[in-house]
């Protein structure tokens, strides 16, 4: 079993100039959130066969590495033109608490209210949209979210562009590279944490990265470069709050 992330952060100062930086698909969440949108649209016959196929393939291609993430965005903004913003968001919601909660690693849960505890600022940083994203930084208690926007028109309805710039493995770094500035964070003794090389520019940038659930590129730069490895499942959560109780009753 891994070290537990737990200490490492309890050890570290407390206050708003410690930064806390968490992907989303892959580090918070078992999966890609975009699918369930996807099967929620093709289950009532909103969408072809070939979106949600194409959503699919998309989103292994995303995890090989084998797709420009813009063009997978871009391409979900398209099937969704016209649309309600406000409506789409109230699905996400929806879609959040019947489906995508059950995904969030119980782990994960812990290290981020570690990190709430000490007073860190707490970011969500994801490629997500809104839809996708919002809802399980709000369930987490995360007020920061730096992610991708749906572009609307003057009645709030998609027009099938996404607005720029994507936030996307350097542009993600530039954001939160922004964001630090804006609010006086300290990057030499802030976190981060994600599953991708895509988000190797952010990981570089601050001075605690942990490679979670790493993919095969990540995992082999995170061992190079000495970075912790957290390996996290719904049974290892189970297996680290036991421990902790027994630790408590010594």
């Amino acid at each position: 079993m891994p070290a537990d992330p737990i200490a490492q952060i309890r050890s570290t100062p407390a206050g708003p100039s410690v930064g806390a930086f968490f992907d989303l698909d892959g580090t918070l969440v078992r999966g890609f959130t975009a699918t369930v949108h996807a099967g929620h649209r093709f289950r009532n016959r909103q969408a072809k066969f070939g979106e949600l196929t194409g959503i699919i393939e998309a989103s292994v291609r995303y995890k090989l590495g084998r797709m420009e993430f813009e063009r997978l965005l871009q391409r979900a903004a398209g099937y969704l033109m016209g649309d309600s913003l406000t409506e789409l968001e109230e699905l996400g919601e929806e879609l959040f608490q019947r489906h995508t909660v059950a995904r969030l690693f119980p782990v994960m849960r812990e290290v981020v209210a570690a990190h709430q505890e000490r007073g860190h600022t707490v970011v969500m940083s994801s490629s997500a949209l809104t839809m996708h994203a919002e809802p399980v930084a709000r369930h987490l208690g995360i007020t920061d979210v730096l992610c991708n926007h749906f572009a609307t028109d003057d009645d709030g309805r998609l027009t099938g562009q996404i607005v720029r710039p994507i936030i996307w493995g350097r542009n993600k770094a530039r954001a939160v590279l922004a964001f630090s500035a804006a609010h006086d964070i300290d990057l030499s003794r802030s976190f981060g944490y994600s599953d991708g090389t895509e988000d190797l520019p952010v990981l570089e940038a601050v001075g605690h990265p942990h490679a979670v659930n790493p993919r095969a590129g990540l995992a082999t730069a995170a061992a190079q470069r000495g970075w912790p490895i957290l390996r996290v499942s719904s049974d290892e959560g189970r297996r680290w709050a036991a421990l902790r109780r027994r630790g408590a009753t010594r």
